[in-house]
């Protein structure tokens, strides 16, 4: 899957992408909440109240011209923006628009004489417009949030000085210097002993996190402690913040099946009530004795007031833009609306076991030294291991306590069996129970069970003890296991790698009936194809390294883990886990049931109203005001239901 570049100054919000009507109206647009852009409506609801008044009064002089000049300027500054969105629309071909809508109907009440009513409509119609607007950019605010930790500067050591640069310009390799309270430019190494940093930007967690010299460190963290020195290891647009940003920046442009059907139904929808307004205007002319034009037409202006489709085709996609800003939020990236919706259907978990459930880093398990003091038979296991460079041997050289003052020779590796060499005069062997047996050296029984990789120690021909060596689970790992069966996804399975005796050791402990090891990456997806047989099974999987990339892909939702996981599992998933804590794949399926169910709700309440005042509309019973309220007022409403996503609490 190819890699989209990202370029700094590209990654700005684009309203167009996030949130607009198929008529071209863009709603997200400017920013509504000063004095100038609520100035039309002012204007327009100040002379607005000064005519009712007047008329309420009958003030003699408040007739004719005079109070269709009155009225008319009070219709101005809000509707002539309307009428002209309206026109353009026209000469692109795009006739039916809500702006055609809202104009004919106002237009229409000042032909019969309703002055009031067609200035009410469209400020009303404005007023929805303005806190549409103020809605769409809070929606907006987690993600403006994340635009706002890019770094714009890098100091990088060029010339035998710290100089200042874009951070687009630095190259892999060099060194670059952060300062406390700045954030890092570029995905790096760090140089220095150690670091704290705040990780929010990225994992969503805001405590600090303390990494080590030699540890990676990532572009948009803040330096909390200290000057401190790395080199970077990927250029910027490759680093973790762009990456992210391009997920978020491209996540509204896919648009779920809801959304994009409410999208063409409102395409659908607009002419045909637009031919059903003349139809009310002149077909009771064959039917009714006592046909009125004024009456009819007054009635298929509401009509057209009413069928506005702008509560529909505002609020869910605005319902998906809150989903998305309030996972982002939770350290979670969809990359776009569809993956929402396809995460509240899943009822099938596999997952990997490295990196996902487990940390992914060895450590000392268990160390059982026989007729030995614990640090001197450590102390010669560390010798021989100082000069190995197997991932278990650094874990093993993490021994706390007081280090190693001996020095191994003579050290010579036997291909699939460990070490032999000297340390202190003495012949020491190190490796599993192959090197044991060939040198006739006998091992307890206890061994033989242990599932872990295990590290055999013999001095001097005598079996001196072993060290257990086991990845850790997660902290949170068996958790996830049971909020996943209460939110109803009842399948779970463990693929792995490592060996079948590890994977169903960890299985067990996790609660996990069925699991599977020893696995290559086209076993992991032959698994998958088998389950996605059963055309019941809804398939999410989770995992983190290159060889989860085929069945992230072939899966309903693919999930990566962020933090630890290879770039070709986050490029090829479709959810992104940033913190790499499993128990967020049960918030995001929370988030996403909740953002379903909200844009539902809205969907059920635009349709039930306007079907409603619709029908009380064409028999008479419906006034313009109440023609307000099933366009502008049902728009709100459902806005305001959308919004509710950002201030929800889901508990992990």
């Amino acid at each position: 899957m190819k890699k989209k570049k990202v370029n700094l100054r590209d990654l700005k919000p684009n309203s167009e992408e996030q949130h607009s009507h198929d008529d071209g109206h863009d709603h997200s647009g400017g920013q509504p909440n000063n004095f100038k852009a609520y100035l039309p409506a002012i204007i327009s609801f100040s002379m607005l109240m000064i005519g009712i008044g007047l008329d309420y009064f009958d003030v003699a002089f408040f007739k004719d011209w005079l109070r269709v000049v009155w009225y008319g300027i009070a219709y101005l500054p809000v509707g002539l923006p309307v009428v002209k969105e309206g026109w353009e629309s026209i000469k692109k071909g795009d006739v039916f628009t809500e702006f055609f809508l809202m104009s004919i109907a106002t237009i229409g009440a000042f032909i019969i004489g309703e002055y009031p009513e067609g200035v009410a409509v469209m400020l009303f119609y404005a007023v929805g417009e303005l806190f549409q607007n103020a809605a769409v950019n809070r929606a907006k605010g987690n993600i403006k949030a994340l635009l706002d930790v890019r770094p714009n500067e890098a100091l990088v050591y060029r010339n035998n000085d710290y100089i200042s640069v874009s951070p687009e310009t630095v190259e892999i390799g060099e060194k670059v210097q952060v300062r406390v309270g700045e954030k890092i430019p570029l995905d790096g190494i760090l140089l220095s002993e150690k670091g704290s940093f705040n990780t929010a930007a990225l994992t969503g967690e805001s405590k600090p996190d303390t990494i080590a010299k030699g540890e990676k460190v990532f572009a948009g963290s803040i330096n909390m402690d200290g000057v401190i020195e790395i080199e970077t290891t990927k250029e910027f647009k490759d680093s973790s913040i762009a990456r992210i940003l391009d997920m978020v920046q491209n996540a509204t442009a896919r648009k779920s099946k809801t959304e994009l059907f409410i999208r063409q139904f409102a395409r659908i929808y607009t002419p045909i009530v637009v031919f059903l307004a003349i139809a009310v205007t002149f077909l009771p002319y064959f039917f009714v004795d006592d046909y009125v034009f004024r009456d009819w037409l007054y009635r298929a202006l509401i009509f057209l007031v009413i069928s506005c489709p702008c509560a529909l085709v505002i609020s869910i996609p605005l319902g998906y833009f809150g989903g998305l800003g309030a996972a982002s939020k939770n350290g979670i990236l969809f990359k776009g609306a569809s993956f929402l919706d396809a995460m509240t259907k899943i009822n099938t978990l596999v997952m990997d076991k490295t990196g996902t459930v487990t940390k992914g880093v060895f450590k000392i398990k268990k160390i059982e030294a026989i007729n030995w003091d614990e640090k001197e038979f450590m102390k010669y296991l560390m010798a021989m291991e100082e000069l190995s460079t197997h991932p278990i041997a650094k874990a093993i050289l993490e021994y706390k306590d007081e280090g190693t003052d001996y020095e191994a020779s003579e050290v010579s590796e036997i291909a699939g069996k460990g070490l032999k060499g000297f340390v202190n005069g003495k012949t020491v062997l190190v490796g599993n129970k192959a090197l044991m047996t060939v040198n006739n050296i006998n091992v307890l029984e206890e061994t033989e069970t242990i599932v872990e990789s295990i590290v055999l120690v013999a001095i001097d021909g005598e079996f001196a003890g072993y060290v257990v060596i086991a990845d850790e689970l997660k902290e949170d790992a068996k958790e996830t296991i049971t909020a996943l069966h209460k939110v109803g996804v009842k399948n779970i399975m463990m693929l792995s790698g490592d060996k079948d005796s590890i994977t169903q050791k960890v299985a067990s402990e996790l609660n996990i009936e069925i699991a599977k090891g020893g696995l290559l990456p086209e076993d992991k997806l032959n698994e998958v194809e088998i389950l996605k047989q059963n055309p019941n099974n809804k398939i999410a999987f989770i995992g983190d390294g290159i060889n989860d990339a085929p069945v992230l892909a072939a899966s309903d939702v693919g999930i990566a883990m962020g933090g630890l996981g290879s770039d070709v599992a986050i490029e090829t998933a479709d959810v992104i886990i940033q913190t790499d804590q499993p128990s967020k794949v049960v918030k995001a399926i929370k988030i996403s049931r909740s953002t379903r169910k909200i844009v539902w709700q809205n969907i059920i309440l635009a349709f039930g109203v306007k079907v409603i005042v619709l029908i009380l509309g064409a028999g008479g019973l419906a006034t313009m005001w109440e023609a307000v309220f099933a366009d502008v007022g049902v728009a709100l409403l459902a806005i305001l239901n959308a919004v509710r996503l950002q201030r929800m609490k889901w508990v992990d």
